[in-house]
């Protein structure tokens, strides 16, 4: 087929080409013709290709489409279902880029950068029709940018249907305008028309004009159905009729009247529960509807379909009871109230009529148990036995009929014909919640054909694709002539049947279906008779209604909108289980006036309007839009501020994040070379003080540097966990000593040597190690020295040891001043002092030796105790176990001890050993030994095995240093110790003796705090939800790791347990270890050593412990001034609380009670009521509720709590401060407090849930011994208001007394007393269970079923073999924590009996 050439109306050349797909029919290519030339609405039937027409035309415009261009395409479907069939109908049949969207994406709450996001990454955007109708008055979406606007089922383009509302409000409002460039509008529908049958014949033409009109479009349709015919196959419409005939009389009205008895029963026991009375009306209006259903089911289908209903409102799983959450007793009730109707419908069968309903259809109409309605369907169904794949949809009017038929034809079906039969039902439904995925599913089974039958509602009459279905069968009749055409439709295959139920003598329904019958042909010759007539103007209905307008961005809200947007607005404000925020409107007849009181969390308190009565609601609305707008609660987007403010962090958290980042390395230990043959190095004594009895002393060891350390790090002490105890090691300053390169080769050839020998416990790799000392490129520039007895600087190192690494056979031999005896050894005959102090190497076995004497009473020939007793002489020994003869064996045998293993000293809960071992020393025969270091002592040895944990202490130290001077380079005057900065980099996984927790948990509390109380004071018109957010953009995880990233913290932060074999020894080239530069600054350098995986939460902790670490040290000024640093910009600038509270206070609550229990005098009472206000308390006078304070007042106690508990027990474990903080700081904890105070009583509220909620709390209060349990023991959970209440009033406090925390403490010490101790800190149940679990590695299961908003919690716990199990109901928190107590009790119980309890509890 040709490409064609299409000219716009206007004569440009508007599109390249026409390129049509070349299966398009020739019907389909004329459409597309007249698309592209002007506004169509196509209107052909079901299955003619109305979707490949739309694909057609975007192919044409694609050029104007694909990216970058600014410009899209908008395909609008009326239900979501259609989204993603029509979305992968375009991407089979474009390469353009699609997006799909509906309301179930949260699209409500995305903000103008979001949608924005979308327009640049896709060219086609599909959606239903309400997101671009809103998207459009929230300026989200400009007309002038969307180049193709295509219409799904155009039809429903009347009244305030969004396509309606599209047009009338913008396109139509343009098009007046004189702007070129809208978009293109092209629609598609089956019937054009909506009205019912009755008056089609007279309306059609109005009708068909209007909706032209409407669309500023002209409708396309073939001549004749015969044009179709040749490709689309058209089912035979048959009509089928059954004779009406009432089930038996008596039946009917006695059962009706039973059911009525039983409905006027539960709904007069509703009068007696105590419930709030909207919760009441409306389980009252779920019984009445169930009861209509009940009654509508006996009469129209059966007495066994409406027990089927009744069966079916019991089932836990399948819930009709769904039009909003009730109380838990009301479901209770209505779930009763199912049952008992279930009864007593199946009181009125027998157990066999209720078995074989269907085995003889006769008697089943005889009998009312199907109606010959049902029975008219069933042998309809029948009629197509022979068909071999038979996909039948039948389609009913009501929710219930499609239930409780597919129930039936489950029953009948597969024993008759082996059909399976499901059902679709709408679910939006009031009767039931069928999931979209179980309708996407069962409709995918249709196709497949494992599902025969689906009994529908309209769900399926409009657009979806089901190609395979065969048989229609009009159960109930169409109730318009677009559903008629719509449901013929659907029977897609060739040869198929629309069957058309009507009961026998009903002329009214057969003449509407007849009129429906010929609708076709009528639409299509008036649209032909109206093609040449061109749309008329219609006016925008913004011309014709108010709206409000905003400039800057053009997002509108008109008259009709402004509703939806203040309860939208209204529901996007702070809430609980409580009260649910929303407008309240009273309208004034007489006056005409109408005030609209809003939620106390808003800016505005009432807004008023005068006019209309039929408009003033929405008068007064888009009043009270426009005020919100200019308060800024609105955007300039016309969405709440909130939206904005959860996009961008919603955005933030979508940031990419390298989780690979570098390991620093301290400058001041490197230096690429030696510059000068005389190098000053400065000297710091390493003094080694063991706490524990040992035969081996340590010695002191020197640590020359290239340049002088930080006081804080040469002068420091710290204690090492060796094997038998703890040593203690401190450094001093010595000064400067000045070597010349050979001392300095020398000194790093001795410490690679012992250094590596002693980590790797062999010599394979020393030689290795010792020849690259000689080069000059060396990275790291430190000594560590060996020390004489001397303490002056010039004599203290110990040159001769240092020597011993030169050992030579030859330098020995010549050893010619002692008169200790030569002996023999592999090295060659050398005096025993040689053999004295050394390191020995025995190649028979590969092990190395310290020889610390000569063993004089023993030679070859002596006798060695073997381990099973018997005894052997060593010449023995070594022929029989190594097949070594002994030369020399009268040489006196060397005393040796296995060479020290270096451990990490720095652990913290290092295993001590009691005493050495028994093969720790051995009897070397001397001519077995290879002399490695002579001469060396013992002592230097066992020193230089602490080396590799003592540098990587001094190492992260000098990592600490370092970015505590970075830090100074911009605030000179801040400085804290560099041991509390060691601290805050230190992660637990490091497992030493100190980590960040506590540290991070002080800086958390305060970061929480001064970014709260900067909020608070300077947006004063936002509400605690919009503070909430914007404090979380700040304190939260991602914010924190980007700000601690942006200054390269993370190189700084230790994260791993250290390993000594894999230090880095300095002098040791033998290993690559390649040190790249890093500027911190420009001016201040550091190396990087490798790089690590690190995740974004370990460096967010590090920023806070930093925070801590600067708190604790420094106080808030200096906490202040590095998170300033950070780039977290907040002071305690003291700004005046300004509000307009005019309200008498006595009338409200006791001020002078309160004072007196708070212990302080209010200077603003009206902060004491704004503190008790809930937001239930609806009173105009007050003009504010509890929320902000309890903001405020949330971080303040947080802080105060936890800085109190960290001064009180200076000397805890880094984790107990967490653990108490957590205990103590926690709403429950308030809770309780309020409830011991009696602050309940003072609470103003008008939520009747709440007060019984308090009510049986406060029953519950008593029964406990809180001092011992915390609460948790208690069976139901504390109403979180009550804890609010404590967290508003230390807020009110902190802002009345000019945020002095210090009177806040004081105040509110009393009512928290007794404050949480470590002694009495008891874990949560929840938290002990699970560490006792995984401590003893016992198996734990919890199981967690819901069920009318009541949670079953099931704990099991497996121990040594034996189960323990508890399970709990109640909301899932309390659940849960009851089943673990218990769970725990029963463990404890069992240890106690079994003796285990030491060991495991």
């Amino acid at each position: 087929m040709e490409s064609m050439k299409m000219i716009e109306a206007d004569g440009n050349n508007y599109g390249s080409s026409v390129d049509p797909l070349p299966f398009a029919r020739r019907y389909q290519i004329e459409a597309l013709e007249k698309a592209i030339k002007e506004n169509t609405i196509v209107y052909l039937e079901t299955g003619s290709g109305k979707t490949l027409i739309a694909i057609m035309l975007l192919r044409y415009y694609a050029h104007l489409l694909r990216k970058p261009s600014p410009f899209i395409a908008v395909f609008l479907v009326p239900q979501v279902v259609l989204v993603t069939q029509q979305a992968k109908a375009l991407k089979t049949h474009t390469d353009l880029k699609v997006g799909m969207y509906w309301g179930d994406m949260g699209v409500d709450f995305w903000d103008a950068a979001s949608w924005r996001n979308e327009q640049v990454e896709n060219e086609v955007l599909v959606m239903t029709p309400a997101i671009l109708l809103n998207g459009l008055r929230h300026s989200f979406f400009k007309l002038n940018s969307i180049k193709v606007l295509i219409f799904d089922e155009c039809h429903h383009a009347s009244g305030k249907h969004p396509y309606a509302c599209i047009m009338k409000e913008f396109y139509h409002g343009q098009l007046h305008s004189n702007k070129s460039n809208l978009p293109r509008i092209f629609g598609m529908t089956a019937s054009p028309i909506k009205t019912k049958g009755t008056t089609l014949t007279s309306s059609c033409g109005e009708n068909l004009t209007e909706l032209e009109n409407l669309m500023n479009s002209k409708i396309y349709t073939s001549v004749s159905e015969d044009v179709l015919a040749e490709y689309v196959p058209f089912s035979t419409p048959k009509l089928t009729y059954y004779i009406d005939k009432d089930i038996p009389s008596a039946l009917f009205h006695g059962l009706s009247e039973q059911l009525v008895i039983l409905k006027n029963k539960y709904e007069h026991s509703m009068e007696s529960l105590n419930i709030m009375e909207s919760t009441k009306q409306s389980a009252k209006k779920k019984i009445s509807k169930l009861f209509s259903a009940f009654l509508f089911c006996l009469n129209d289908l059966g007495i066994w379909l409406a027990l089927k209903a009744a069966e079916f409102s019991v089932c836990d799983d399948m819930d009709i009871c769904c039009w909003g959450r009730l109380d838990w007793s009301s479901e209770e009730i209505i779930k009763n109230f199912n049952k008992d109707a279930s009864k007593l419908i199946s009181a009125h069968m027998s157990s066999g009529q209720e078995r074989l309903v269907g085995h003889n259809l006769e008697a089943d109409a005889e009998s009312g148990l199907l109606t010959t309605k049902v029975i008219c369907l069933i042998r309809s169904l029948l009629q197509y036995r022979h068909l071999k794949d038979l996909r039948c949809i039948v389609f009913v009017e009501r929710v219930i009929t499609a239930i409780v038929l597919q129930k039936l034809l489950s029953k009948l079906l597969p024993k008759l014909s082996g059909w399976e039969a499901g059902y679709v039902a709408g679910n939006a439904s009031q009767l039931q919640s069928q999931s979209r995925r179980v309708q996407n599913a069962l409709v995918d089974e249709f196709r497949k054909g494992t599902v025969n039958v689906i009994v529908s509602t309209s769900i399926l009459e409009e657009g979806l694709d089901v190609q395979s279905c065969n048989l229609v069968i009009r159960f109930d009749p169409s109730a318009t002539v677009c559903s008629f055409i719509q449901s013929r439709g659907r029977a897609r295959m060739q040869n198929s049947d629309f069957l058309l139920m009507v009961r026998s003598g009903d002329d009214k329904t057969l003449s509407r279906l007849r009129t429906y019958l010929d609708s076709g042909k009528l639409m299509r010759e008036e649209s032909l008779r109206n093609a040449s007539h061109p749309c008329a103007p219609l006016k925008s209905s913004l011309d014709e209604e108010e709206f409000y307008w905003v400039e800057s961005t053009e997002a509108i809200v008109t008259l009709s909108s402004s509703i939806g947007l203040l309860y939208f607005y209204c529901s996007r404000l702070p809430s609980d289980g409580y009260f649910k925020p929303a407008p309240r409107c009273c309208i004034d007849q007489l006056t005409e006036t109408c005030t609209i009181y809003l939620p106390k969390s808003c800016p505005i308190q009432t807004v008023s309007a005068q006019g209309n009565t039929k408009t003033l609601k929405q008068l007064a609305c888009l009043e009270a839009c426009k005020q919100l707008h200019k308060s800024g609660a609105l955007t300039d987007n016309l969405v709440p501020q909130i939206v904005e403010e959860e996009a961008v962090v919603a955005e933030d958290g979508n940031m990419p994040y390298d989780d690979e980042h570098a390991t620093y390395y301290p400058p001041e230990l490197v230096n690429p070379s030696l510059e000068h043959s005389d190098t000053p190095y400065h000297c710091y004594l390493i003094k080694l003080d063991q706490k524990y009895e040992y035969e081996v002393p340590p010695e002191d060891i020197v640590l020359a540097v290239r340049s002088e350390l930080e006081y804080d790090v040469g002068n420091i002490n710290f204690d090492l966990q060796v094997d038998r105890g703890s040593m203690t090691v401190s450094m001093k300053y010595i000064g400067v000593i000045h070597l010349n390169v050979k001392m300095v080769l020398m000194g790093r050839k001795f410490q690679t040597t012992l250094l590596r020998v002693l980590i790797d416990r062999t010599i394979d790799k020393v030689k290795e190690a010792f020849d690259r000392c000689e080069g000059n490129n060396q990275m790291l520039d430190y000594l560590i020295l060996p020390t004489t007895k001397s303490r002056e600087k010039q004599s203290i190192i110990d040159w001769k040891c240092l020597g011993s690494v030169f050992f030579s056979h030859e330098n020995a031999s010549n050893h010619i001043d002692c008169f200790l005896p030569r002996m023999h050894t592999r090295s060659g005959r050398v005096c025993a002092c040689t053999l004295k102090n050394s390191i020995v190497y025995t190649p028979h076995n590969s092990h190395l030796y310290c020889i610390t004497g000569i063993l004089g009473e023993l030679n070859g020939n002596s006798f060695l105790s073997l381990g099973n007793g018997g005894l052997l002489t060593y010449k023995e020994y070594y022929r029989l176990r190594h097949g070594i003869e002994l030369q020399f064996d009268q040489q006196k045998l060397l005393k040796g001890k296995r060479i020290f293993v270096v451990q990490n000293c720095l652990l913290r809960c290092r295993q001590q050993k009691e005493k050495e071992s028994s093969n720790s020393t051995v009897e070397l025969p001397p001519e077995l030994c290879v002399i490695f270091m002579s001469p060396i002592s013992i002592s230097t040895i066992y020193s230089f095995s602490f080396i590799p944990s003592i540098m990587h202490r001094i190492e992260s130290l000098l990592l600490a240093a370092n970015l505590k001077k970075m830090h100074l380079d911009h605030c000179k005057l801040n400085d804290v110790p560099t041991s509390k900065v060691l601290e805050a980099i230190t992660t637990k996984h490091c497992q030493e003796e100190f980590h960040l927790e506590s540290l991070e948990t002080l800086g958390d509390s305060f970061l929480k705090y001064a970014t709260s109380q900067q909020l608070f004071k300077t947006f004063q018109n936002h509400h605690e939800g919009l503070l909430s957010i914007k404090k979380d953009r700040i304190i939260s995880n991602a914010a924190l790791s980007k700000l601690g990233c942006d200054l390269k913290l993370p190189g700084f932060i230790r994260d791993r347990s250290f390993d000594p074999k894999k230090w880095i020894i300095a002098g040791d080239q033998s290993r690559s270890h390649a040190f790249d530069e890093e500027y911190l600054s420009n001016t201040r350098k550091i190396y990087i050593s490798e790089r690590r995986k690190m995740k974004s939460k370990r460096i967010a902790d590090v920023v806070e412990a930093l925070i801590g670490a600067f708190l604790s040290t420094g106080g808030e000024r200096a906490a202040l001034i590095f998170m300033k640093w950070l780039g977290i910009n907040v002071d305690f600038v003291k700004i005046p609380y300004e509000r307009d509270f005019p309200v008498i206070l006595k009338r409200h609550v006791n001020v002078s009670y309160l004072e007196s229990l708070l212990n302080y005098s209010f200077r603003d009472p009206s902060l004491l009521v704004e503190a008790l206000t809930h937001g239930s308390y609806m009173l105009p006078e007050i003009p504010r509720c509890y929320q902000r304070l309890e903001f405020l007042g949330d971080a303040v106690l947080d802080y105060l709590v936890t800085i109190h508990l960290y001064h009180k027990y200076p000397g805890m474990s880094p984790g107990l401060l967490t653990d108490l903080r957590s205990a103590s700081v926690n709403n429950d904890c308030y809770a309780r407090s309020a409830v011991k105070a009696k602050l309940y009583q003072h609470i103003l509220h008008s939520s009747q849930q709440l007060h019984k909620h308090i009510f049986d709390t406060v029953d519950s209060f008593d029964k406990l011994h809180l001092e011992t349990t915390f609460g948790w023991e208690s069976e139901s959970t504390f109403p979180k208001v009550l804890g609010d209440v404590m967290e508003s009033l230390a807020g009110a406090i902190l802002v009345d007394s000019d945020y002095n925390k210090e009177v806040v403490f004081q105040s509110m010490r009393p009512l928290l007393e007794p404050l949480i101790t470590p002694e009495t800190m008891k874990l949560h149940p929840t938290r002990e269970l699970t560490e006792l679990c995984q401590k003893q590695h016992y198996y734990l299961k919890t199981d967690i079923t819901s069920q009318n908003g009541k949670a079953s919690v099931t704990v099991e716990v497996e121990a040594n073999g034996v189960k323990y199990k508890h399970t709990s109901t109640s909301d899932k928190r309390t659940a849960k924590r009851m089943a673990c107590n218990e769970v725990l009790k029963s463990l404890k119980e069992n240890s106690a009996h079994t003796g285990n309890s030491g060991s495991k509890f």
